[in-house]
C-alpha cells in the first residue's frame, strides 16, 4: 500500500520509552511508504521542550499513538501533555503494540493490533490505519457465480501473487463460465479433486482455460507456477527454479534434491497453484504431484487421469461462444457469416482466433470461407495428422502464405521454429548474431528488425510473443512442419541451426548463463540431429547435454547424447571430430550414471582414434587421456590412472606449458591419485605447486583453483599438518561462500571437511558450530539421507559422544 503524505506536515510517532523499538519500526515503515515522519529521539535534540515540540508536530500533521501498558502509566504524561493530547484527539490515530485498555478519554478510538502477527501483516495493518478508510473508485461488480467463488477481475500490475510465472492473460478470452465455475468448486473442495486434469482435443483451448483460471482467481493464491510439461525431462528443472525462488533450495542445487525439498514445502503450504501444461503420461507426472492442499491443474489430450486427478472434459465452443470469440478479436461480421465461419472451423477456439486475425487484416468472410473449402482437400491429400481439425490446417496454410508475401523473414522464422520445441524461443537474443544473407538473417539483423518480424507473426496469429520470445502453438507448429516441402524443410533446418547457434548462452559452467540455458534447452533436445551440419551447431547441442549433467539429469543427457552419437557417427564417420567430441560428452554421461566401464570404453576408443588421427601430443589427445585416467580411477584401477596421469602431465608440460589450465587440471587430478596410493608427501608437494600456479594464472577465486585447494587441505590433514589444513580450509570456505554461495554443494563439502579438521585440533566448539550449520544446510539442500549429510551427522554424534577429537573417515 502506498502512503499518502499529509499536506504540509508529518506524522508524529508518540510512544512510551519502553516501546522505542516499536516506534522505530513503525516510523521506518511509514517512511518507506512515502510519508513524512517525526520521531522524538531521531529528530529532537538536547534541550528541546517536549510539550512545545509535540504541540508543533500536531499542528503540522497527525499523531500516531502506540498504545501499550507503559503508554498509560500514571506518571508518564504531565497535565499539560494530557491537555495537548485531549485537545488534538481528532488527529490521533492509535495502534496497539501490546494488550492494554486505553484511558477512558481515548477508549472510543479504534486501535488495531500490530502485535501477535507477522511483520508483513503488521505493516499492512499500520498502513491501513494511517491511510484510513477508503470508498471504492468504481462500482462493485455484480456478485454472480464466479464472484461468489472468489474470482477477481483483471488485477492491477504488481497485485498478482508474490511467486508467479504464468503466461500473460488472453485479453480476448470469452465464454467457458460453466467450466470455470465447476473448476473452482472442485479445486476449492479440498479433497482428491484438488488435482484437476483438463483434457480434450488439440486446439480446444485447454491451456487458455488454465491461464484464465489462474488470472481470474489470482487473489485466492499466494503462489502460482506454470510448468511446460510436454517433455518430462524438463519438469525437474522448472520445479527446481520454483524451489530456488521460494528459498527451499539454493541456486545450483541438484534438480532431484530441489524437487524433493519443494514437495515437502508445498505439502504444508496453503493457497498454492501448480499448472502442468500438456503432459500426456500420468505415470510420468505422478512423482511430481505434491499432495496436501496444493491446487494442481493439468492440461492433456489423454482422458486417462482418473487414478491421479479428476478429469474435466474440455470440448469445442458452443456456437454462441464461437461468435462471441470472433467479435472479441475484432472481426466485423453479420450473424449469418459468423455462424457459417464458426461451422467451417468446427467451433475450435484456436482456429477461430486465427480466422478472426485474417478477417481483421481485410479478408472477407466469404473469401475466407471459400479458401477454407478449396484448401481442405489439399491438406487431406498431404496427410493430415490424426485428430487435427481440417480447418486449422487449412487456416495455417492460408496464414503462412500471406505472411510469406508480407514478410519473408518472418515466414522463414516460423518455418525454422516449426522444427524446434513448442516452447518460447528467445528470438530477440539472436538478433545481430546470424551470418550470411538469408531472409531470416536479414529479419534478425538488429533487435529493431527482429521486433518487426515478431510483430508480423503475431499479427497473423501464428504464435505468441512475450518478453523477447516467440512460441508457436503446438498444433500450428505440427501443421507447419507437415506442410513443408523437402526443399523448404532443408532450408528450415539450416535456419533452425542458425537460430540455435546464435542463441548459444555460452559457458555452461557459469551460473550467469543458466537462465538462458533453461529457455533454450527444450529446443536443443527437440531438434533432429540430422539437421545439424556445422561444428558450432553440434557444440551448442552437446553443451545442452553438459548443462543437463551439471544439473543432475545425467540419464536424460545420456539418452540424448546416445542419439547424437549414433546419428553423427553415421553422417560423419567415427573418426570425425564432431563424433569424437560427442563421444567425450557421452563418456561423462555414462560416468555420471555410474556406468564407469561404459565411460572407460568410450574414452579409451576416443583416445585410440585421436592418437592415430592427431598424434600422441595433440592437446585434444591429451585431454582425452586425462579423462581416461579419471575413468580408470573410478574403476579402482588407481595405479593405471596414476601412470597415465604422469605420462599425460609430462606431455602437457612440454606441449602446452606448465601454466596451461589443462596442464594444471591434470596435475590436480594426479595429486589425488598419489594421495590414494599413500604417497601423501608427493601429493601435497604437487598440490601446493599446482594451487600456487592456478592462483597466478587463473586467479584465487577460480573454481579450478578452489577445487585444488580443497583437495590439498584434505591431503595436509592426512599428513598430520592440521594447522595448515585448517588455514587453507578456512580460506577456501570463505572464497567458495563468496563465489558459489553458502548452500552450494562444493561449499558445504569444504565446510564439512573443515569441521573435521577443527575437531582434530581440539577446537570442538568451533567444529560443532560449523558442523551444525553444515548439517542443517545439507539436510535442506541434499536431503536427510544423502551420504554427505550422514557424514556430517556422524561427526556431530562423535563430538557429542567424545567431547574431544573424533576419529572420522
Amino acid at each position: 500500500m502506498v502512503g499518502v503524505e499529509v499536506p504540509g506536515g508529518a506524522w508524529f510517532v508518540s510512544h512510551a520509552g519502553a516501546d522505542r523499538a516499536w516506534a522505530e519500526w513503525a516510523a521506518w515503515q511509514l517512511i518507506d511508504a512515502g510519508f513524512q515522519v517525526e520521531l522524538d529521539h531521531w529528530d529532537w535534540g538536547a534541550g528541546d521542550n517536549f510539550v512545545l515540540k509535540m504541540n508543533a508536530a500536531l499542528e503540522r500533521g497527525r499523531f500516531l499513538a502506540l498504545f501499550s501498558p507503559a503508554y498509560f502509566e500514571p506518571d508518564r504524561f504531565t497535565t499539560p501533555e494530557w491537555a495537548a493530547i485531549v485537545a488534538m484527539k481528532e488527529k490521533i490515530t492509535p495502534v496497539r503494540v501490546a494488550e492494554v485498555v486505553a484511558e477512558p478519554i481515548l477508549r472510543p478510538l479504534i486501535a488495531p493490533d500490530l502485535f501477535g502477527i507477522g511483520e508483513e501483516a503488521a505493516r499492512q495493518v499500520l498502513l491501513e490505519a494511517v491511510n484510513g478508510p477508503r470508498r471504492p473508485t468504481a462500482a462493485p461488480a455484480f456478485p454472480g457465480a464466479l464472484r461468489q467463488l472468489g474470482g477477481s477481475s483483471p488485477r492491477l500490475p504488481g497485485s498478482l501473487p508474490r511467486v508467479w510465472n504464468l503466461p500473460a492473460r488472453n485479453a480476448s478470452f470469452t465464454g467457458r463460465d460453466t467450466l470455470l465455475v465447476r473448476l473452482r468448486q472442485d479445486l476449492a473442495a479440498n479433497s482428491r479433486v484438488a488435482v484437476q486434469a483438463l483434457h480434450g482435443r488439440g486446439g480446444v483451448g485447454k491451456t487458455q482455460l488454465a491461464v484464465e483460471y489462474a488470472h481470474r482467481f489470482a487473489g485466492e493464491y499466494e503462489l502460482a507456477w506454470w510448468i511446460a510439461a510436454e517433455d518430462p525431462a524438463l519438469i525437474p528443472d522448472q520445479l527446481a527454479t520454483l524451489a530456488t525462488r521460494i528459498g527451499v533450495a539454493p541456486a545450483g542445487a541438484p534438480s532431484a534434491d530441489a524437487v524433493e525439498a519443494l514437495a515437502g514445502e508445498l505439502r504444508i503450504r496453503s493457497r498454492s497453484l501448480l499448472v502442468f501444461d500438456n503432459i500426456e503420461d500420468p505415470a510420468v507426472l505422478a512423482p511430481y504431484l505434491p499432495g496436501g492442499s496444493v491446487h494442481v491443474l493439468i492440461t492433456a489430450r489423454s482422458p486417462h487421469w482418473k487414478s491421479h486427478a479428476s478429469p474435466l472434459d474440455v470440448d469445442v465452443f458452443s456456437r454462441t461462444e464461437s461468435v462471441a470469440l470472433l467479435h472479441a478479436h475484432g472481426a466485423v461480421l453479420s450473424q449469418t457469416d459468423a455462424d457459417r465461419l464458426a461451422l467451417a472451423l468446427d467451433d475450435l477456439p484456436l482456429a477461430l482466433a486465427q480466422a478472426a486475425a485474417l478477417l481483421t487484416d481485410g479478408l472477407s468472410a466469404a473469401d475466407l470461407t471459400a479458401e477454407l473449402a478449396r484448401n481442405t482437400a489439399e491438406v487431406l491429400a498431404e496427410g493430415r495428422p490424426e485428430d487435427y481439425p481440417v480447418s486449422l490446417a487449412a487456416q495455417v496454410r492460408l496464414t503462412t502464405t500471406r505472411l510469406a508475401a508480407d514478410h519473408p523473414g518472418a515466414a522463414a522464422l516460423i518455418s525454422a521454429l516449426s522444427l524446434l520445441a513448442p516452447e518460447p524461443f528467445p528470438v530477440t537474443a539472436c538478433a545481430g548474431y546470424l551470418t550470411g544473407s538469408t531472409p531470416l538473417a536479414d529479419a534478425l539483423a538488429t533487435r529493431l528488425t527482429g521486433t518487426t518480424a515478431v510483430r508480423a507473426i503475431t499479427r497473423h496469429s501464428l504464435a505468441r510473443a512475450q518478453d523477447g520470445t516467440v512460441q508457436l502453438h503446438r498444433l500450428t507448429q505440427t501443421v507447419l512442419r507437415d506442410q513443408l516441402t523437402p526443399a523448404q524443410r532443408e532450408q528450415a533446418g539450416r535456419d533452425a541451426e542458425a537460430l540455435l547457434t546464435a542463441a548459444d548462452p555460452g559457458d555452461v559452467g557459469l551460473p550467469s548463463t543458466w537462465p538462458a540455458w533453461r529457455v533454450l534447452l527444450p529446443h536443443l533436445l527437440a531438434v533432429d540431429p540430422a539437421l545439424i551440419n556445422s561444428e558450432a551447431g553440434r557444440d551448442v547441442v552437446r553443451n545442452a547435454c553438459w548443462y543437463l549433467m551439471d544439473r543432475g539429469q545425467a540419464r536424460t543427457a545420456r539418452d540424448c547424447l546416445q542419439k547424437l552419437h549414433d546419428t553423427w557417427s553415421r553422417q560423419l564417420g567415427p573418426d570425425h571430430e564432431g563424433t569424437l567430441w560427442t563421444a567425450h560428452c557421452l563418456a561423462r554421461a555414462h560416468h555420471d550414471t555410474h556406468d564407469h566401464e561404459g565411460a572407460r570404453a568410450l574414452d579409451e576408443a576416443t583416445l585410440r582414434r585421436r592418437r592415430r588421427l592427431l598424434g600422441e601430443d595433440h592437446p585434444d589427445t591429451l585431454g582425452t587421456a586425462t579423462n581416461l585416467a579419471n575413468r580408470l580411477a573410478a574403476l579402482g584401477r588407481v595405479e593405471e590412472a596414476r601412470d597415465l596421469g604422469e605420462d599425460t602431465l609430462a606431455r602437457q608440460r612440454r606441449v602446452l606449458g606448465e601454466d596451461h589450465p589443462g596442464t594444471l587440471s591434470t596435475a590436480s587430478n594426479l595429486a589425488i591419485r598419489l594421495a590414494a596410493l599413500g604417497r601423501g608427501e608427493e601429493a601435497c608437494d604437487l598440490g601446493e605447486d599446482t594451487v600456487a600456479q592456478q592462483r597466478r594464472v587463473l586467479g584465487e577465486d577460480h573454481p579450478d583453483t578452489l577445487s585444488t585447494a580443497y583437495n590439498l587441505a584434505i591431503d595436509l590433514a592426512a599428513l598430520g599438518r592440521g594447522e595448515d589444513a585448517c588455514g587453507l580450509g578456512e580460506d577456501t570456505l570463505a572464497r567458495r561462500r563468496r563465489v558459489l554461495g553458502e548452500d552450494h554443494p562444493d561449499t558445504l563439502s569444504t565446510a564439512s571437511n573443515l569441521a573435521i579438521d577443527l575437531a582434530e585440533l581440539g577446537r570442538t566448539d568451533d567444529s560443532r558450530g560449523l558442523g551444525e550449520d553444515t548439517l542443517a544446510r545439507r539436510r535442506r539442500v541434499l536431503g536427510a539421507d544423502h551420504p554427505d549429510t550422514l557424514k556430517t551427522a556422524r561427526l556431530l554424534e562423535l563430538l557429542e559422544a567424545t567431547g574431544d577429537q573424533p576419529d572420522i573417515e
